[in-house]
């Protein structure tokens, strides 16, 4: 017998303010800089979470929509115990047309939701076990030392208007560099706006001549610090100071007695995976929700095609 669907969903179209508080990853900064757009607030009993989406029109079905989290590691403000899925009666959701979310979850706890799905690994650096490098790494670190390479960081909000364009340019090249997909390609207001949240931190790598050689913005939520993005020059990308750059932000990280999040590959056992490993002494999981808000549309738009775990099917390329 299933269980009773006696959680209410209410979908509300406030630019995620319902969502927001002080965790950067649900701050009014970010859920700006990622165009949210709704929150999706899920109540049963005194259990109760709001999850900031982005909620765009399905293409070729006049009137229905699907959602998904903002980047990276938003999950949901929660009150009280996670909610499990199948308790939820969409019924609130349907003026919406709402067919499918997708939710990225938070590291670490309360989930947004039960039931979630592990997707992939997260590398990080736990400050209670030992730290982790390669013999390589140090020894590259060393000679960009004594090279005259020098590591600095400010708080995001103090950070100039030069420091905030050499960061987009160093990110930009690195992009483009490595083929990145467009989603990637942040405009420079992007940053402007990440870089306005108190909890953000910008770190820089200095060439021996004072330019900018790599730079990082870290940002701190939910327990953790975050290496979110980062960017090499061109001009000193044999170098890898962006190296330099991680022991900088481990040792801020220790300092503040914080566990350090690396991200991981774009695809699991990648090459961008294989490097963070050096640095990391341990993993977590990378947990989503999948909801299907309206079975009956999500098989019509799904159709044939076979399911390989894209979410949701409707979408996937090819």
């Amino acid at each position: 017998m299933s269980a009773p669907r006696d959680a209410t969903a209410t979908l509300i179209e406030d630019s995620g303010s319902a969502a927001t508080g002080e965790e950067f990853f649900r701050g009014p900064e970010f859920l700006e800089a990622e165009g949210t757009t709704h929150t999706l607030v899920l109540e049963r009993g005194s259990n109760r979470v709001a999850i900031p989406l982005v909620v765009r029109p399905i293409e070729g079905a006049a009137g229905l929509v699907d959602a998904t989290s903002p980047y990276s590691y938003p999950g949901g403000d929660v009150s009280g115990e996670p909610i499990d899925p199948a308790s939820i009666d969409w019924s609130g959701t349907r003026d919406h047309g709402l067919v499918s979310v997708f939710v990225r979850d938070r590291l670490g706890e309360p989930t947004a939701l039960t039931a979630a799905t592990d997707r992939s690994v997260v590398l990080v650096n736990d400050p209670e076990l030992p730290r982790k490098s390669r013999m390589s790494d140090r020894q590259q670190i060393r000679k960009n030392d004594a090279a005259g390479y020098e590591v600095s960081h400010l708080p995001g909000p103090e950070t100039s208007d030069a420091q905030r364009a050499e960061f987009h340019r160093v990110y930009t090249e690195t992009m483009v560099t490595v083929g990145a997909a467009q989603r990637y390609l942040f405009e420079r207001a992007y940053f402007d706006l990440l870089f306005a949240s108190p909890r953000s931190r910008m770190f820089i790598a200095a060439g021996p001549e004072g330019d900018t050689a790599a730079a990082a913005i870290t940002v701190m939520s939910d327990g953790f610090l975050h290496y979110y993005l980062s960017g090499t020059a061109d001009a000193h990308r044999k170098r890898a100071p962006s190296k330099n750059l991680i022991v900088a932000v481990t040792d801020y990280a220790d300092g503040l007695g914080m566990p350090m999040n690396l991200g991981g590959g774009v695809e699991p056992g990648d090459g961008l995976e294989e490097f963070k490993r050096g640095f990391a002494n341990s993993e977590l999981p990378f947990r989503t929700h999948e909801l299907i808000c309206d079975p009956e549309r999500y098989r019509e738009l799904s159709g044939a095609r076979s399911d390989d775990g894209f979410f949701p099917l409707y979408r996937a390329p090819g």
